[in-house]
């Protein structure tokens, strides 16, 4: 059995889980965080340290208090516990007034819509709440829903295409039924209900993303996570498989003998806290959050969920690391900053076409766009790299910085470079370098 022996298991003070997410979770049962599930083209967030916005980037943990700005053609969304999704088209604006738990453990969230386009997937788990307001109208989703809010500078739209929502307001509630549409003016708070949905630029872009996770959301990691966000990524960029003396562990596409988790990534500051471990994997959510990371074998690095599903880790577990690995080490300088880490290779992207290269995870292959990942990868491991399409409508012209591909560096002609180590990606963090982190 590959366990035979007893593994070595390293505990980081400070390492690759974010410290805030156990921080917050363990010291105020009422708090919560969610993921920054995609990233889009120009993306600033304020992440309430002082700093004002900043650029942002794919997995960034958003806690009570984030504002998220989407400009220039941006796109952004944020992904909840049970997967409802609240998708930011080009030109709006959020912030988050709340992130809690009741007494009874159910999630109450609140977003304020400042300006622009928001989509809402909300999936309904009991008792949960998401609420989105809007100039003085608080919309309310307290059952499965998606729908499309629509806020102008005078007016506002709030459009159903599946279940129903509630709206109130100084001059009373209205629900909102399937196919409908209320539409507001804002200057004296008067509704009209119409019994039709406008079509608007970016309903495409939010239906395609729908079908994708949808597709990918397998009701089988049900036994592996209790919480659905990010683990339509585990379906799309990896497998999981069942390792002797292990148990069941999960692995990416695109990784051989020289990979570790800790290749891609930054180390981001969050007030009271310190630094922080954020995976520009476009997987990397889940499997930095939850159970561990080892080292098997005849198998590589691959995460272990850990059985009944291992909760937030207090300290960091890297298991049975192989000889001369260096744990990734937060930086010691002062200051609410990020830094980014670029160690591994990168997809590189031009046009409609990828190259992915191994050992780069996945790393630049936008969600749902290239088909049978894992056929693809074997083909990786035994040429060392492969060319393919990207299809429909997800080009990697469009991604900068990490996007929900993750880290793609794009250069002023769209193309990305494949050299480890060596990007655009450092300078659109802020000028910051990729020295600090493994040592």
């Amino acid at each position: 059995m590959v366990q035979a022996r007893r593994l070595g298991t390293w505990h980081l003070a400070v390492g690759v889980v974010f410290p805030l997410l156990s921080l917050l979770c363990f010291a105020d049962s009422h708090a919560r965080v969610v993921r920054l599930s995609e990233v889009q083209g120009s993306v600033r967030i304020d992440r309430n340290t002082g700093q004002g916005f900043e650029n942002a980037f794919l997995n960034l943990p958003l806690t009570q208090g984030t504002k998220l700005r989407t400009q220039d053609g941006g796109e952004a969304a944020i992904e909840f516990e049970d997967g409802s999704t609240i998708r930011l088209a080009p030109g709006s604006e959020i912030d988050v007034p709340e992130l809690s738990l009741g007494d009874s453990g159910s999630k109450i969230s609140s977003i304020h819509l400042q300006e622009g386009t928001a989509y809402v997937t909300f999936f309904g788990s009991k008792g949960d709440v998401l609420d989105i307001t809007f100039a003085r109208e608080k919309v309310s989703f307290t059952q499965p829903a998606h729908a499309r809010i629509v806020l102008g500078d005078v007016d506002a739209a709030v459009s159903v295409f599946k279940g129903e929502v509630g709206v109130s307001g100084p001059k009373g509630a209205v629900g909102v039924a399937k196919n409908h549409t209320a539409n507001f003016d804002l200057i004296d708070d008067h509704y009209e209900l119409a019994n039709n949905i406008e079509q608007y630029p970016f309903d495409g872009w939010d239906k395609q993303e729908s079908k994708y996770q949808e597709q990918y959301t397998d009701a089988r990691y049900s036994n592996y996570s209790p919480y659905a966000y990010g683990t339509s990524d585990l379906s799309y960029y990896g497998n999981f498989f069942t390792v002797p003396g292990y148990g069941m562990m999960w692995q990416p596409y695109f990784v051989g003998a020289g990979w570790d988790p800790f290749m891609n990534g930054a180390w981001a500051s969050y007030p009271g806290v310190g630094y922080g471990w954020v995976s520009a994997y476009p997987w990397g959510w889940t499997p930095y959050h939850y159970g561990s990371w080892a080292f098997v074998p005849g198998y590589g690095w691959a995460w272990q969920p850990g059985g009944a599903w291992m909760g937030w880790n207090t300290v960091p577990v890297i298991l049975n690391p192989p000889a001369g690995f260096a744990a990734p080490r937060p930086p010691t300088l002062p200051g609410q900053r990020i830094y980014p880490i670029n160690h591994g290779p990168v997809t590189a992207a031009t046009g409609n076409k990828v190259q992915i290269a191994n050992n780069s995870a996945g790393l630049g292959i936008p969600f749902g766009s290239v088909r049978n990942l894992a056929a693809l990868s074997h083909t990786v491991e035994q040429k060392g790299f492969v060319t393919t399409t990207v299809h429909s409508s997800m080009s990697t012209n469009g991604y900068s910085g990490w996007g929900r591909a993750g880290a793609v560096p794009v250069g002023r002609t769209g193309t990305a470079t494949g050299h480890s180590g060596s990007s655009s990606f450092g300078h659109s963090m802020g000028g910051a370098h990729g020295s600090v982190g493994h040592h």
